[in-house]
């Protein structure tokens, strides 16, 4: 190691080359990584609504699918789809012309496929897509059919959903960035003592972050949540370790005259701690892959993998940076804006016990909060209600009194009479509007044998038959989840091995899933973490004590959302807990192995308390309010509910946890030092 820290420091200019060179294929890596846009992928294979989704995509092209209503009369709306049927990537277009031909007058209809394709003043069609929802040929396809030119037109459903998620994530995500930069950086100036040190220590970042993207082209695709916030997560969880390394090289250089030697000396004796202050943001991270739902694996992954590659970066590119622009760091030194936290260091022990009983009390309405927050899984109310999208989801609502559609596929050798009975029940389960099949198409005075293949394809094919069931009810909605429980009841007693899929039967299985994977993750990441202390601090009470301050934070954070009556999208209550832990963690340790060391040396516990907090207090809230910086913006900025939202919790948490650090853990520490003696080893 020393060979390598060595040549880190003794050749600056080689290594920085070296690195930079490196930014090239991590940059190719970047822009062939594929972005995934549709969270509902994400669900396990196992289930039989993606099971079900599978044969509607391989076998009837059927799993994009987007509902088009066109304003105008019939004529228009043929032509509207004879230039729909001409775009690449379009399978095809459903219509009342393509069913019955355009001679057959509206009237003459069964009243299920009037109600499917008419509302007034308006024609409905079904646009199917050749490729999957997030596919580039169906993107393309969806931006071609709203440039032609025709009657108002309003095209929803799961492909136009994803397409403008798309089109919102690339127009913000490089606004995420700056945002982030410019209050890091704000921040940074302020709690440093050179101006231009902070924008070596985000350019380090920056390449980290870059080396980050490059290597996710070995998971194939990342989903559009961890390409909004990985970038801005890496700068808030990472910038630590930079803050660390400098404060070390600034005081080896008091000890030698050879900025080099210094250098050396730094990293040699930063590294191994700086190690072991990235394993529980690691840890944090990396439970994640534990979630049933893919979208976890995702995030923790790339996050895992960025809190690894930061450290890297800190130790490789930080060094030689630092060494090649030394001059104009010291040429903007200033003095720094905090102040000495003498008074509160000396209010938390003075008052230790009345701050620890608020601490108790203070668990009572945090943890009411958290467990009553309300939070929504339909995916629709996570977007800016202006989208396309959106305004034509709620023309549906409104106009065709059709907010879902539910897809359910059984086996072809169900007779006609079965399939009508089923039918029949489906038609009377409360809040269905309509039940299209290749019978209620045939109802047409046309006999089944005449339908064109090309439309009975779309309902009877490779030994399946689909029907289309639509609903009123609006996706997550407790109307929907008791429908969609009635309809599966009903579905077994024809076809036990029959499949229900759409939509809000995707969404059901989310809110089942996520429900498991909260608890699954929190436990974990309270277990690992719990571990990684009690090792390092070869201790079972300081783990305890550190992550119950910690779960404080966490827990009057998740809470806040109840008090202010709002309802928070579905993933920010699985992951803040566990990014909150692992990134904020390090704050308590920090403390906590100060006072340690304090206490070996004046054997006084309450003045070990007190030094420990005035002398960590400046390092705790200069990393926490660049952590609050990197995010807030982007919290306040993004139209995007779920990445604003993620951002928000981020930010807030991190100001909480300091707050709870600083005020609490030293007050909490004095009362139950007593077991912490007996639980410790080498505490005398």
């Amino acid at each position: 190691m020393k060979k390598i820290t060595k040549f880190i420091s003794h050749h600056p200019r080689l290594v920085l080359l070296i690195m930079t060179l490196l930014l090239i294929p991590s940059f190719i890596g970047y822009k062939m990584t594929g972005v995934n846009y549709d969270i509902l992928t994400y669900l396990p294979k196992d289930l039989k609504s993606t099971q079900g989704q599978t044969i509607l995509d391989k076998n009837f092209n059927n799993a994009a699918t987007g509902m088009l209503i066109l304003e105008g009369t019939d004529q228009e709306a043929e032509k509207l789809r004879q230039e729909i049927l001409k775009i690449d990537g379009v399978e095809d277009v459903i219509s009342k012309t393509s069913i019955a031909g355009d001679t057959v007058p509206k009237s003459f209809l069964p009243d299920e496929l009037k109600d499917v394709f008419y509302a007034d003043g308006s024609t409905l069609m079904l646009v199917k897509f050749s490729d999957s929802a997030s596919s580039f040929k169906t993107m393309s396809a969806i931006d071609q059919i709203k440039n032609i030119e025709s009657n108002p037109k309003y095209l929803s459903g799961i492909s136009a959903l994803v397409k403008d998620t798309k089109d919102v994530i690339d127009e913000e995500t490089p606004i995420y960035v700056v945002l982030a930069v410019v209050l890091a950086l704000i921040i940074l100036s302020l709690t440093n003592e050179s101006t231009a040190i902070p924008f070596v220590f985000v350019l380090t970042i920056g390449y980290a972050v870059v080396y980050n993207f490059g290597t996710n082209i070995f998971l194939g695709e990342i989903s559009y949540i961890t390409k909004a916030i990985a970038a801005i997560l890496q700068l808030a969880v990472t910038m630590d370790y930079s803050i660390f390394l400098y404060h070390r090289y600034v005081e080896e250089k008091k000890r030698t005259d050879n900025k080099n030697a210094a250098m050396d000396i730094a990293i040699q004796k930063t590294i191994s701690s700086l190690f072991a202050s990235s394993l529980t943001t690691f840890a944090g991270f990396i439970v994640l892959i534990f979630m049933e739902l893919g979208l976890g694996k995702d995030i923790g992954l790339v996050m895992s993998k960025g809190v690894l590659i930061g450290l890297l970066s800190t130790v490789v590119v930080l060094p030689p940076m630092l060494l090649v622009v030394e001059r104009l760091v010291n040429r903007y030194n200033h003095r720094v804006l905090l102040p000495s936290f003498d008074k509160v260091s000396n209010f938390s022990i003075d008052h230790n016990k009345e701050i620890f009983a608020l601490f108790v009390l203070l668990f009572i309405p945090a943890v009411y909060g958290s467990l009553h927050t309300d939070v929504y899984y339909n995916l629709d109310r996570s977007l800016p209600q202006d989208l396309d999208s959106i305004v034509a989801l709620n023309k549906m609502k409104k106009d065709y009194n059709m907010a879902t559609t539910h897809f359910i596929v059984v086996k072809d050798d169900l007779s006609n009479m079965a399939l009508n009975h089923l039918v029949s029940e489906l038609e009377d389960v409360e809040g269905v509007n309509s039940v299209v099949n290749t019978n209620s198409m045939t109802g047409v005075t046309v006999p089944p044998e005449f339908l064109p293949k090309k439309i009975s394809d779309n309902f009877s094919k490779d030994n399946y038959k689909m029907i289309m069931v639509n609903s009123q009810y609006q996706t997550a909605s407790p109307e929907v989840r008791n429908q969609i429980r009635e309809i599966r009841g009903i579905i077994n007693k024809y076809d036990k091995e029959g499949y229900l899929t759409g939509e809000a039967v995707l969404t059901d299985d989310l809110t089942v899933i996520s429900n498991t994977d909260f608890k699954r993750v929190n436990i974990m990441s309270i277990a690992v973490v719990f571990i990684i202390i009690a090792l390092v601090f070869k201790s079972l009470g300081i783990p305890l004590v550190l992550i119950a301050a910690i779960e404080l934070a966490i827990q009057i954070n998740m809470g806040i959302p109840f008090f202010l009556g709002q309802t928070i999208p579905f993933i920010t209550s699985i992951i803040i807990g566990v990014i909150q832990l692992g990134s904020t963690i390090d704050y308590s340790i920090l403390i906590t192995d100060r006072f340690l060391a304090e206490y070996e040396e004046l054997g006084d516990v309450y003045q070990a308390l007190k030094l420990a907090t005035k002398e960590t207090s400046k390092s705790i809230v200069t990393s926490a309010l660049s952590f609050m910086a990197a995010t807030i913006g982007v919290g306040f900025y993004s139209k995007m509910e779920i990445v604003s939202t993620i951002c928000t919790f981020l930010a807030r948490g991190a100001i909480i946890s300091m707050i709870v650090i600083i005020v609490f853990l030293p007050a909490i520490i004095s009362v139950v030092f007593p077991f912490i003696r007996k639980t410790t080893k080498g505490i005398e």
